[in-house]
């Protein structure tokens, strides 16, 4: 299998929460990240989304763009609608030669307020659900027209965060309806990346590789904590500092071809982005190479 492993900024700058790593300069970040041996980056909040800017910044630093999160809010306008807002992000992904093009419903999503709890997310109505699934699968055809591949990032905080709600989207869209795998995301959820892998390998398009430390999980579930807080308190890590057993992960996706993408949001006071980042390449280089997942 071809597997390219890359990495999201958020490592070093958070995009829900920008002071978080803020004072820290894109400079730095991909200086870091190849220094780790990473390929490729993922968009981050500061950089330029005009190619003719962005591309000679990641090229003095060997690196290429990967793709990047695009907000979507399909149970507010139809795929149509979304299709021309997403004119510019087009644009960027195809000047940039990457065809990865990340989604997620973001319709009265929670994970960016730091005062609201998860409990509080939302959830869709049988109707919505009817609604989104539909226009999903045309938002993802019209896309693939344009040369792009939809891969769907579930989220805790947002209407697709459980295993059922994964289930239920993928078993109600269209072939042309990727999926992209976090593992971090899937585990705090309460589901298995492993069974996310196996059942949806022919749809995978891209995967997220963060660790759970599940300590930190339990008390954000116990108190309730808001998707912020428990970021800030450590629940996710870099592959191999948690709970994920990525060997087993990337056995149900032999086959894959692909980017694997290290994206494990963390306080960089607490945790050296330099440090983490090349913790987690070289973990995953381990696990793809079969290797144990322990610590």
């Amino acid at each position: 299998m071809t597997i390219r492993i890359g990495a999201n900024p958020i490592g070093w700058s958070n995009d829900d929460m920008q002071e978080i790593g803020g004072w820290i300069p894109v400079e730095q970040c991909l200086s870091e990240a190849k220094a780790a041996g990473f390929e490729g980056m993922e968009l981050g909040n500061k950089f330029p989304r005009e190619a003719a800017k962005l591309r000679p910044i990641l090229e003095a630093h060997g690196l290429v763009l990967v793709g990047g999160w695009h907000s979507v809010f399909l149970l507010e306008r139809d795929a149509e609608t979304e299709f021309r807002h997403a004119a510019a992000h087009r644009k960027l992904l195809q000047d940039m030669d990457t065809d990865v093009f990340i989604v997620a419903e973001c319709s009265r999503t929670i994970h960016g307020s730091k005062s609201a709890p998860l409990s509080t997310r939302p959830k869709m109505s049988d109707a919505e659900w009817k609604t989104f699934n539909s226009r999903l699968t045309r938002l993802a055809e019209l896309l693939r027209g344009d040369g792009f591949r939809l891969v769907y990032h579930h989220h805790m905080g947002t209407v697709v965060q459980t295993g059922a709600e994964i289930d239920r989207m993928m078993q109600g869209t269209g072939a042309a309806v990727g999926l992209l795998l976090d593992t971090g995301h899937a585990t705090w959820a309460g589901d298995n990346p492993v069974r996310l892998a196996r059942t949806y390998k022919s749809r995978i398009g891209h995967v997220h590789c963060k660790d759970v430390r599940l300590a930190v999980k339990a008390e954000a579930d116990n108190k309730d904590w808001s998707f912020l807080d428990s970021v800030l308190a450590g629940v996710y890590t870099v592959p191999g500092d948690g709970a994920v057993d990525y060997v087993s992960v990337f056995k149900a996706l032999k086959g894959y071809s692909g980017w694997v993408v290290v994206e494990a949001e963390q306080d960089p006071v607490k945790a050296p982005p330099a440090k983490y980042a090349k913790l987690g390449y070289d973990n995953l280089k381990r696990f793809l190479n079969g290797e144990s997942s322990q610590v």
